[in-house]
This record gives C-alpha cells, sequence and structure tokens, in this order.
C-alpha cells in the first residue's frame, strides 16, 4: 500500500467452530493482542532481539503455536518471575514494552517513509504547476508592470465583476462595512438593491479580502513593506504610469492566492492518481498528462478570477473521498463530514457545480443499483450531499435556484427509489427489468420534481438551460440561447480535441483502461444475474470506485461534447483515468510478465514527444496587456461623469466601467438571472432593427444616462447567424431587411441621442430625458 494507514495491523484468519484464539507462548497479553500468531519458521522485526531480552516468559517462543499460551514451562515461568517482588516485574514490563515497540518500529518507519514520499512527491508537483501557471499568465501580460487601472481592465467580462466586490470590501472602512456594501449592492443593477452574496457566488472574494486585510494590517503593525512601486515608461507618446508588485497589491495578493490553491489542486491530483491506482507511478501519470493537455484541462493561467478556479480543486478533494468511501467496507462519520465540507466548498463559490454533482449521483445511483454497493452506503453519501445543499442554500441567503434545481431533485427520488425499491419490487434477484425501472423512474421523477418545484416558487433563472439543451438537439433559437451558443465555449466540442487527445496518447490509454472496467463490469453483471452462488458473487463485489469512475467520464464525456466548455472537467478526468494503467487489480496479469516501471516510463516517453511540444508552445505564448481606447474610456468617465451617473452598454464593457469608476451599470456578465437576463435584452436593442425612438424610451424606463455603443459589436460575425443584427433578426422578425440602429447611431446619434465622446472603438451616447 503506498498511503498506508498508520499502526493497523493485518486481522486474524477467521477461526473455525470451536477453535480458540491462542498467543505465542511466552507473549504478554497486551503486547500480543491484535497480532496473528507467526507462521512456523519466520521471523518478525525485533524478533530476535525479543528472545535475548524476554527472560522465561520468552523460553517457549519456538513452541507450537497450537497451545494454550498460559500453559507449560513459560506460563511457570513467568508466575516465578511475578513472584519475585514490583522491581523485577517493573523490570519485565519494561522488557515487554521495548519488545512490542521494536516488533512494530520497521513497519510504522516503513510506512511512514512511504507515506512522507508520497506526500513529498505531492508537494513538489504542486509547487511545479503553480511555477507553471505563475509563469504564462506573467509571460501573456507582462502582469508585474501593468499599473492599477491596466490590471483592472485586464480582468474582462464576469472576471472584472467579480473582483470590483474584492475591491469594494479591502477599501472599505472596515471589513465588515465592506461586506454590508455588497450585500446592499446599489450599483450592480440599478436602480435595484441586491443582496450580491446571494447572486454570485462571492465567499471567494469575501475570504480573500478578509485575507488581504489582515496580512497588510500584520506587515503594516511590523513596519515590514509589502510592495515595490516603480514608475514605468509605456513608450510610443503615452504617459507613464506607476506599477506596483509585491503581495500588497490587491491584484497581485488575489491572483498569488488563487495560482497557490490551484497548485495544491496538483498536489491532490497526485494523491489521487496514488490512492486510485495503488501506485505512485499513477499519481506520476495524472500529473504528467495534465501537464502534456494543459491547454485542454484548465484556463486558470488566462482567467485567474472565474468561479471554477476556487471551485475545482474542491471537487478533486471531493472525489478522492467518495473514492476512499467506496473502497471502505464500513463509512465512518469523519469521512462523511469530510465529504459534506468539500461538497459546500465545492458549491459555494460556483453556481455550475450542482450540474456536476448532479452527474456524480446519478452516476453512484448506477453504480448502486447493479449492485456495486448497497443501498445503505448510498444513501449515506446521499445525506452528506442533502446536508452540503442545505448549508450551502443558507449560506447564499436562501438561493432558491439551489432548491429548484436538478441536483436537488434527483437527491430526493433516488432516495425515495431507495426506500421504496424493496417494498415495491418485491425481488430477491436483481434483473435487467429492474434496473430500467429504477433508471426511468429516477429519470422522471427528477424532471417532473424539479418542474414541480420551480412552479411552485416562481423560479425562471435557469430556463435557459433547457434551451441550450434544446438547441443543441432541435436547432431551437431565441435571443437568450443564441448569446450562449454563438460563443464559442458554449459550441460543441471541436473536432480537433479528440484528436488533441490521441497525439499525446491520453485517449488510447483510458480507453484501454475503460475497456478493461467494462470488461470486468459486464463479467460481474453476468454472474450477479445468474444463478450463481452468493459466495461467488462477492468475490466480484470490490471494484466499485472503478465502475464508478468510468460512469463518471462517461458522464464528462457528454457534458464536453455538448458544450465545449466544459471539457475542463473531461480532460483532469481523462488524467485520473490514465492513472489506473498501473493497477495491480486491472493489469495484474500484465505485470507478471513485464515490470510497472518498464511500461510506465515507456507511455511517458511515447507522450512526451507531442506532450512537450504542447508546453513548448504555452511556454512560447509572450505579451503584453495594452487596451488604450477602453483607458481613454475609463479616464474620460472618471472625469467627465457625475458620480451617479448611470451606465448601459455591452456586459464586457459594464463590468469594466463597474470595477475602475465606480459608476452604476444596469446590466453585467452575470446571466444566469431571468431579470438580468430581460435587461440585458433591452439594453442590447441598439443592435436591433427598431426605432430609436422606442430603443430609447425604454432605455430611460431603467434609468440610463449614458449608453456606450461599440461598433465591433454591430459588424463582428463570429459565425453566420451570429452577428448582432442577426440574433435580433431571429427575436424581432418584424423590422427585419431594416438598417441596423448601431449602425445609424455611429454615422449620426442626433435627435434621440447626443455623441459626447468617440475613439476609435467607443462611442458614448447620452440620453437626454424627454
Amino acid at each position: 500500500m503506498v498511503v498506508p494507514t498508520r499502526g493497523r495491523n493485518k486481522e486474524s484468519p477467521p477461526l473455525k467452530p470451536g477453535q480458540q484464539q491462542h498467543q505465542s507462548p511466552g507473549a504478554s497479553p497486551r503486547s500480543g493482542r491484535g497480532r496473528p500468531p507467526h507462521s512456523p519458521g519466520r521471523q518478525v522485526p525485533g524478533g530476535a532481539r525479543a528472545m535475548r531480552k524476554g527472560g522465561g516468559g520468552r523460553r517457549g517462543a519456538r513452541s507450537d503455536p497450537q497451545r494454550p499460551c498460559r500453559e507449560g514451562p513459560a506460563a511457570e515461568g513467568e508466575r516465578d518471575v511475578l513472584g519475585r517482588g514490583p522491581l523485577r516485574l517493573l523490570r519485565v514490563c519494561r522488557d515487554r514494552l521495548r519488545v512490542f515497540v521494536d516488533d512494530r518500529k520497521a513497519f510504522i518507519i516503513k510506512a511512514d517513509s512511504k507515506m512522507w514520499l508520497t506526500f513529498l512527491l505531492a508537494a513538489f508537483a504542486g509547487v511545479l504547476h503553480w511555477c507553471h501557471i505563475t509563469t504564462l499568465f506573467e509571460n501573456d501580460r507582462h502582469f508585474s508592470h501593468l499599473s492599477t487601472l491596466e490590471r483592472e481592465m485586464a480582468f474582462r467580462t464576469e472576471m472584472g465583476l467579480y473582483y470590483s466586490y474584492f475591491k469594494i470590501i479591502i477599501e472599505a472602512p472596515s471589513f465588515w462595512n465592506g461586506v454590508r456594501a455588497i450585500m446592499n449592492d446599489r450599483l450592480t443593477e440599478y436602480p435595484l438593491v441586491i443582496n450580491t452574496l446571494q447572486r454570485f457566488n462571492l465567499y471567494p472574494e469575501v475570504v480573500l479580502a478578509s485575507w488581504y486585510r489582515i496580512y497588510t494590517a500584520i506587515m503594516d503593525f511590523l513596519g515590514v513593506p509589502t510592495k515595490t512601486c516603480w514608475t514605468v515608461n509605456r513608450g510610443k507618446g503615452l504617459s507613464p504610469v506607476e506599477s506596483c508588485e509585491g503581495l500588497g497589491d490587491p491584484a497581485s495578493f488575489y491572483v498569488a492566492v488563487i495560482f497557490l490553491l490551484n497548485g495544491l489542486m496538483m498536489s491532490l491530483f497526485f494523491i489521487y492518481g496514488t490512492y486510485l491506482s495503488g501506485s505512485r507511478l499513477g499519481g506520476l501519470i495524472t500529473v504528467v498528462c495534465f501537464f502534456f493537455n494543459h491547454g485542454e484541462c484548465t484556463r486558470v493561467m488566462w482567467t485567474p478570477p472565474l468561479r471554477e478556479s476556487f471551485s475545482y480543486p474542491f471537487l478533486v478533494l471531493q472525489m478522492l473521498l467518495l473514492t476512499y468511501i467506496l473502497r471502505i467496507p464500513n463509512i465512518n462519520t469523519g469521512s462523511l463530514i469530510a465529504l459534506c465540507v468539500s461538497n459546500i466548498f465545492f458549491m459555494l463559490p460556483w453556481q455550475f457545480a450542482q450540474f456536476v454533482l448532479l452527474t456524480q449521483i446519478a452516476s453512484l445511483f448506477a453504480v448502486c443499483i447493479m449492485g456495486y454497493i448497497d443501498s445503505c452506503k448510498l444513501q449515506k453519501i446521499l445525506s452528506a450531499h442533502m446536508v452540503s445543499l442545505i448549508v450551502c442554500f443558507i449560506l447564499m441567503f436562501g438561493n432558491s435556484m439551489l432548491l429548484t434545481s436538478y441536483y436537488a431533485a434527483s437527491l430526493v427520488v433516488i432516495w425515495g427509489i431507495l426506500e421504496l425499491s424493496p417494498k415495491v419490487l418485491k425481488s430477491s434477484r436483481r434483473e435487467v427489468y429492474l434496473w430500467v425501472i429504477e433508471g426511468c423512474a429516477w429519470l422522471f421523477g427528477t424532471v417532473t420534481l424539479k418542474y414541480l418545484t420551480s412552479l411552485a416558487f416562481g423560479i425562471a433563472d435557469d430556463a435557459h438551460i433547457g434551451n441550450i439543451l434544446k438547441s443543441k438537439f432541435i436547432g431551437y433559437k431565441d435571443f437568450d440561447t443564441l448569446m450562449y451558443t454563438c460563443a464559442a465555449e458554449f459550441d460543441f466540442m471541436e473536432k480537433e480535441t479528440p484528436v488533441r487527445y490521441t497525439k499525446t496518447l491520453l485517449l488510447p490509454v483510458v480507453l484501454v483502461v475503460f475497456g478493461v472496467i467494462i470488461k470486468r463490469a459486464v463479467k460481474y453483471l453476468r454472474w450477479a444475474l445468474s444463478q450463481a452462488g452468493q459466495y461467488e458473487r462477492e468475490e466480484r463485489f470490490n471494484h466499485g470506485e472503478l465502475v464508478y469512475h468510468a460512469l463518471q467520464l462517461l458522464a464528462y464525456s457528454v457534458l464536453a461534447i455538448l458544450i465545449m466548455r466544459l471539457k475542463l472537467f473531461l480532460t483532469p478526468h481523462l488524467c485520473v483515468m490514465a492513472s489506473l494503467v498501473c493497477s495491480k487489480q486491472l493489469f495484474g496479469w500484465l505485470f507478471c510478465k513485464i515490470q510497472p516501471k518498464t511500461l510506465v516510463f515507456a507511455i511517458l516517453a511515447l507522450m512526451a514527444i507531442e506532450g512537450s511540444a504542447n508546453l513548448q508552445t504555452q511556454w512560447n505564448i509572450m505579451g503584453e496587456f495594452s487596451n488604450l481606447p477602453q483607458e481613454e474610456l475609463l479616464e474620460w468617465i472618471k472625469v467627465n461623469t457625475r458620480q451617479d451617473a448611470v451606465f448601459a452598454g455591452a456586459m464586457p464593457t459594464m463590468a469594466s466601467v463597474k470595477l475602475s469608476t465606480l459608476r452604476p451599470i444596469v446590466n453585467h456578465p452575470h446571466y444566469e438571472d431571468a431579470g438580468l437576463r430581460a435587461r440585458t435584452k433591452v439594453v442590447y436593442s441598439m443592435y436591433s432593427r427598431k426605432p430609436a425612438k422606442e430603443v430609447k424610451r425604454e432605455l430611460i424606463k431603467l434609468g440610463v444616462n449614458y449608453y456606450i455603443l461599440e461598433e465591433s459589436l454591430c459588424v463582428s460575425r463570429k459565425k453566420p447567424g451570429c452577428s448582432m443584427p442577426e440574433i435580433w433578426d431571429v427575436e424581432d422578425p418584424a423590422n427585419s431587411g431594416k438598417i441596423p440602429l448601431c449602425t445609424l447611431m455611429s454615422k449620426d446619434s442626433r435627435p434621440y441621442f447626443i455623441t459626447v465622446f468617440e475613439n476609435s472603438n467607443y462611442r458614448v451616447l447620452k440620453i437626454p430625458k424627454e
């Protein structure tokens, strides 16, 4: 075992009826407890020393182990020793304690050395990944030499929105003043006052802001400088800017913590691969595959503030704990608590986490109905999920999307099936038709309960998810759906992605592992469905965690094929599955013919041909962030508009306006709210073919003072049917064929709007009140 449990001894073999368990002759009743009798001729560690120092009580060490331990000369010698006074008794106790320690010292040292070596290698993998993503981020943006404004502009779209709340808390008079400010936010969806902790999964920003304030307070108290600032000459006639480097700079601190967390994630991947495969070589394969396919595994080095950067490391921890729970015969309370806590840390930062957990419990349910885990164990796992869901619901101030989700509905339905199935489907044998009935009951029950709870709570925030799925299968189109599906990350998986997996040998290796698991699973199912004896079936009842990982792989594959962005779940899971090439459970027959190390290093050598090229491509990315048109826009807003002036425009730009100018906005990039989607449709009507008078009237209803028009949105076309005027043609066919309003505004904004600022990318239109 690579990560053994300290101090655990092997259990004694079961006793035959009428047989008594005996200790080794001369062994102390306490020191020998739980130790199996030694086979003849076998010497345990420390045994020689035990015979030399054991006195009369050790003379019978070579006698027949079947003889009762209190019979014969050994027992008489011991009684003689005990009758010679307390000092002799203390010496005997001391000697036997020493023997006890010596017997176990070799095992403990060996176990500790293996465990610490595993953790040391895991730490090295974590540091390596931290260095890798930090270097890529710096090479791409030259972040250390950017000004504060440039760093804020580098956090585009929803990244800037999330970072703005971190900025509010650290700039507030106190931490709690900052928390109250984001819980009563008047800037994000003017004129509404919203609790952003309820809406936007902002607990990472709250925690990081508290750490930043504590760190700066301690350093200021100690008189230790936390940042170094200098003037950077940008050249090309641009004014110089001040750039600060160090953890005292808010943006640098924010990014540094994210990268440390994702470095820790790589350590977890090594431990995960090691534990799943039973070999440190498995952990090595997991880490190396992750690096060789790094661009397909994560995007934290390009977009640090996204929710997945905070959330995904805790999913890795959660799946590691789940693997442990599936392997052990009896679940202890500590394991369930750990699983519950990791669930909470995974769900709190990311609104999409519930869909991942939905695929997890669906996979576990399939494993259960096939007989790989018993219903009692699954119910305990479901109870941990339910508790974590309730805790998140409370911490999110009653976010109703959690209780009306498919995930919550599925938890309730599976629990009900596990309770009712033995009573309704009375059968002592597992039959295929029972699996089909239970599977259909889960699917129908989940969809029905989800619909009823959404209806009861009046929730339509996640209605767009169903529309996105409809668009994948039947070509459904509306404004909100096209806003998603026209983005590359919500399109189908690229055809090049499986090719890239194949070139690094990740896909071929995983297909072999997957094939072996399926073969074993089918073989077990045949035995389970046959008239074979219970004993024979139990012999194959020990691969539940492997079957779960195979089913989870299928679920991730479906998600990634439908939505390209979700390959960020598929690719790391492929890397974990690749570790099973070292599993003796699956490939023990092969390791009898070839050394595991030889096989593993041969595979890694072949992977390195394409993998090293992928790494070199990443290292060759060199750039420097610059967005002068937006910088001019933001500086103009700071100088020429009132603090309470309300802005509207494209979602990515609005995030930057709120972050850098602290002006109120009416729409933003967090598109998961039904009310916000309706607001955004009104704002984006500037890119439709509607009359200017009608658009102005709707904007005034929202309280907008300035509209930021971007001509690029009017003419850009990522793919056919995806320019803004074409999207509006689907939503508003009555005006199809007219000149887009944005085109008219870029030429002459009068009489309904007044142009007050203009550069190469942006035009600010003031909306005069009627």
